[in-house]
Parts: C-alpha cells; structure tokens; sequence
C-alpha cells in the first residue's frame, strides 16, 4: 500500500481553482498502481518522489 498526494487540482472539489490539471494530478497514482509486483510499499508519494513524513 502506498499513498500519494496529487497536488492542488483543479476540480468541482476545489471551486476548479487548483493550479494542476486532473491529467497531471492523476500522474503520481498512475505511477504508483503500475509499481511491479516488488515495487516500494509503504510510502507516501508526490511527483517529486518520496515524502517524508
């Protein structure tokens, strides 16, 4: 399990006033859901990499 923030998204949730896109927002879960099968787990994730916490 791994968990990963998408950024301030432009979406009905924030008043579509977010400075990213859904596509972009959408990126790091991407990422993240396509991991193989021994990928990282654990970790909480941005488009930078992993963010401590």
């Amino acid at each position: 399990m791994n968990a990963c923030c998408p950024g301030y998204v432009a979406t009905d949730f924030t008043g579509f006033n977010g400075s990213r896109t859904p596509q972009q927002g959408a990126a790091i879960a991407i990422r993240l859901a396509t991991l193989p099968d021994d990928g990282p787990r654990g970790g909480f994730y941005d488009d930078e990499g992993i963010v401590p916490w």
